[in-house]
């Protein structure tokens, strides 16, 4: 049997941008539901953060969560594990979007689950928080499933690219199982049998370059196949006017960073910014260091993601506290601004 899994769709995202949601509908429109349809695939499972806000939705975004994605899941076998983005409190699975919203349309799992889906004992494990950990622990070890699906905190694995979770739960809780698939963490990550899907499209700069898309899991087997998502939300572009340069195409509606590496004619430089703003850009931002110089041993490079900027400078800093400890402390602050977690 086929099964999608997606997750870590976060509908609402960037503030409820029409922008962004716009681009994820593209996905769902072309990509997501004609790949099913086309396949004969008739089984959904979302691994959890369906919304992005936990405490509330904007109504415009709602109205096309349920016109675009919703109703066209209901025509699938479909089962919602609840992710950590889902639920109001931080220390109950009770309150969340999905039957607060939707009722009892879809199976929403709250709580530890084994279930059999076409013939494969498969352990559904929704966001663990204070009140439900240890009944979740004890079903994991009790369940005799071999698969297991969740949305899950794991330590030692990337929550995006180059940041990795120091304070998570112990892999070694699921290693009796042969396959296990996880949304919470938006880059695709494995480690032996554990593996974290990641979300299926770009929602900050972190996710530039980084493949998005979603997987079909194969019971026969427990193989994974990843279909990736073409369009992208987010382009780097380097400009020096010293080589020959092609004007990239296709970047209405995207967010630009412009990295200049060699300007040698300004007049040159204003044109091609000026046609960038001609071609419809959401958001341009201009990397220029050219016109500045820096101590030896004190460059930063602005071409960076914020993380990178941040470790790169505790690192550069003489200061006399603990530099692991201090850089844990912003990798939490910083996902957790990106997250809209209070």
């Amino acid at each position: 049997m086929k099964i999608a899994l997606i997750t870590d769709t976060h509908f609402g995202a960037r503030g409820d941008s029409l922008l962004f949601h716009e681009y994820f509908m593209r996905f769902y429109d072309e990509v997501f539901f004609p790949y099913l349809e086309e396949n004969n695939i008739d089984t959904i499972i979302h691994l959890g953060d369906v919304t992005d806000r936990r405490k509330f939705i904007n109504y415009n975004i709602l109205d096309g969560l349920k016109s675009g994605f919703i109703e066209k899941m209901k025509k699938y076998d479909t089962y919602f594990i609840i992710g950590n983005h889902d639920v109001y409190y931080k220390n109950t699975n009770r309150i969340n979007s999905m039957e607060q919203l939707f009722g009892d349309s879809f199976k929403t799992y709250t709580e530890a689950t084994t279930l059999n889906i076409g013939g494969t004992d498969i352990c559904f494990v929704p966001w663990i928080n204070s009140e439900n950990q240890t009944d979740t622990v004890k079903h994991i070890k009790k369940s005799k499933a071999k698969v297991a699906l969740g949305h899950l905190e794991l330590n030692g694995f990337e929550m995006m690219r180059g940041i990795k979770c120091e304070g998570g739960m112990d892999m070694k809780l699921f290693e009796k199982f042969d396959l296990v698939c996880s949304g919470h963490f938006h880059t695709k990550s494995s480690q032996g049998a554990i593996h974290y899907l990641g979300s299926p499209y770009e929602m900050f700069w972190n996710d530039c370059n980084d493949t998005k898309g979603f997987h079909i899991l194969d019971t026969d087997d427990n193989g994974l196949n990843f279909i990736t998502n073409p369009f992208n939300m987010f382009r780097k572009i380097w400009y020096d006017d010293s080589k020959s340069m092609i004007y990239p195409e296709d970047l209405k509606d995207k967010y630009v960073k412009l990295i200049v590496v060699n300007k040698l004619d300004q007049l040159k430089f204003d044109i091609f910014i000026d046609d960038l703003y001609k071609s419809g850009v959401a958001d341009l931002s201009i990397v220029d260091d050219t016109d500045f110089e820096f101590e030896e041993n004190g460059d930063i490079d602005t071409t960076e993601d914020t993380m990178s900027l941040l470790t790169n400078y505790i690192d550069n800093y003489e200061i006399d506290v603990d530099k692991n400890k201090l850089k844990h402390i912003m990798r939490d602050l910083y996902v957790s601004a990106l997250r809209g977690e209070t």
